[in-house]
């Protein structure tokens, strides 16, 4: 299956970049899902948010810890600063069909993602201003809204070619002007 669907984004961009063996297409590598809690010390609501981005992703985030101590915002070394979940393999081809099909749809005033998200690397960084976008969250009282960022991290070696190959995908890109 995987094979047959990189065989078919070769055979899509292969006239247009070029490519001469399957292996040249781009590919996604992975996808990570990332939110800062900034200076929160409730528990409950770190436990919340916790919560939350692991029935969004499917899995369990890594805690982030402050790298250094900042006086004026009351925050220590190794501090909690944030959560994030590397998603490879099915769950990261669960989650960015879910992003594609489900999510980016239900966002308010949703007009497409600019190109300019799109790193010279190939990667794009999509962020959300509210959490309840996913529909793991939607039902629940929502008085506890973060925002979070999803970075989808390609193969391709240009942002020309990570773009084509994104809007491939089904990625709602803008047009450039």
């Amino acid at each position: 299956m995987k094979t047959a669907k990189h065989n078919k984004t070769f055979e899509a961009l292969k006239a247009e970049f070029g490519y001469t063996n399957v292996m040249q297409a781009p590919k996604v590598g992975k996808i990570i899902v990332s939110t800062g809690v900034g200076s929160l010390k409730d528990k409950k609501k770190l436990e919340l948010i916790l919560d939350r981005i692991s029935r969004i992703t499917g899995q369990a985030p890594v805690t982030r810890g402050a790298k250094k101590s900042i006086a004026n915002f009351k925050s220590r070394v190794g501090d909690v600063a944030g959560y994030q979940v590397t998603l490879r393999g099915a769950r990261m081809q669960s989650f960015l069909d879910k992003l594609i099909n489900i999510v980016l749809p239900r966002v308010k005033d949703f007009r497409g993602i600019k190109t300019s998200a799109i790193d010279e690397m190939g990667n794009i960084s999509i962020g959300f201003k509210e959490h309840i976008v996913f529909p793991e969250t939607s039902d629940e009282d929502s008085k506890d809204i973060f925002g979070l960022a999803v970075t989808i991290v390609t193969t391709a070696k240009s942002k020309k070619e990570a773009e084509a190959y994104l809007r491939y995908l089904g990625l709602p890109l803008q047009e450039a002007k």
